[in-house]
């Protein structure tokens, strides 16, 4: 491309997000009235990695629960940590220089901070079973956790507590994972820019990946709870998020920010986080799976935007069974990761179901 034709991309570029901007600022639809359909496969999750199994705990009273993901004979694991506004537990742990190779669960929880306590209960179950870290004729379950905030939805004195975790750990199963408000994704909501008059309803999405015919799989688990909006990374257009008065169409949260909205405050309250898994049946040491989970958050900004920001905790934990018996290019598949992560977050969307003030995906078609 020469020089003149050059700036005369740049100016229609910057000459669309302009107008996108105005539109924004008056209070239009900067993207289309209603989010286009997703064709995005039913079939495919985390537990397609085997080894792994995963488990629900839906609270009755408000939009609240846990995940938990399961791998009792151990899997390798890292952490990536991008937002400013993480809950975690045991993340220290999974640094490579530190001693403990492997964990034997993953937790993800509502209820802010709180919902750590969650993970005392998938101890329980694990050391019941004898499963854990051997130390003597002692044994001591690692399992790393990470939490989002729903405190926002119904009576805050409720969240996960450790029986909840122990009672996600007695329905987790190698099959079928359920989706949409369920787990983790029970409280989760997005668009959370304007606050949660013009947000949405969000949820829990998983996805996998068959790598042609090398027997490798890559898989992902994801309870979106973005401050951001949601898009659809091969179209660029909106498919949950802050809506317009209206209710019928999408603000577009970065289309307002770069007309200057909110530039010069304090950033909105950390009530937010997206938290995830991803996993694979290849062999790896604890650095490559860190990079792996660093590599998987590009799947999350291929989705949500704005990402990763002081309001967002936003956390991606990384497993390698080693199931297969065999070793690839970690590069690769955590290029392959952040893929199966952004098909994730749109099953998560795709599978969530309205609430009272909270329209879902689908109630905007």
């Amino acid at each position: 491309m020469n020089r003149r034709n050059w700036s005369r991309h740049l100016l229609a570029l910057t000459g669309g997000i302009a107008a996108s901007a105005r539109a924004a600022s008056q209070g239009g639809a900067a993207a289309s009235s209603k989010p286009e359909r997703l064709d995005i496969p039913a079939e495919g999750g985390l537990t397609d990695v085997a080894g792994l199994k995963v488990g629900h705990f839906t609270e009755k009273r408000r939009p609240t629960g846990c995940t938990v993901v399961l791998c009792e004979a151990g899997a390798v694991a890292g952490v990536d940590v991008r937002g400013s506004a993480p809950g975690t537990r045991e993340t220290d742990l999974l640094n490579p220089v530190n001693t403990v190779q492997q964990v034997h669960a993953i937790l993800l929880s509502g209820g802010s901070a709180y919902g750590l306590d969650a993970a005392g209960g998938v101890m329980r179950y694990l050391r019941e079973r004898g499963i854990g870290y051997k130390i003597g004729s002692n044994v001591v379950p690692i399992v790393p956790a990470a939490i989002l905030f729903d405190l926002g939805l119904g009576d805050a004195s409720i969240w996960p507590t450790a029986e909840s975790g122990y009672q996600a750990c007695l329905v987790a199963k190698a099959g079928k994972v359920p989706e949409g408000n369920v787990g983790a994704g029970a409280g989760a909501i997005v668009g959370k820019l304007f606050g949660l008059k013009s947000a949405m309803k969000s949820g829990l999405g998983t996805a996998s990946l068959r790598v042609g015919d090398t027997g490798i799989v890559v898989s992902a688990i994801v309870a979106v709870n973005a401050v951001g909006d949601v898009i659809n990374p091969k179209s660029g257009r909106i498919v949950a998020g802050a809506r317009t008065t209206d209710g019928k169409g999408f603000v577009d949260s970065m289309a307002r920010i770069r007309a200057g909205y909110n530039v010069k405050l304090p950033p909105p309250p950390p009530a937010n986080t997206t938290i995830g898994v991803v996993a694979t049946n290849v062999a790896f040491d604890k650095a490559q799976v860190t990079k792996i989970a660093q590599m998987a958050h590009d799947g999350l900004a291929r989705c949500i935007t704005p990402v990763h920001t002081p309001a967002d905790g936003d956390t991606i934990f990384a497993l390698a069974t080693g199931a297969l018996g065999v070793k690839a290019n970690h590069g690769m598949i955590g290029a392959i990761a952040a893929d199966v992560m952004a098909q994730a977050v749109l099953r998560a969307i795709l599978a969530a179901e309205g609430i009272p003030g909270l329209p879902s995906y689908r109630d905007l078609l």
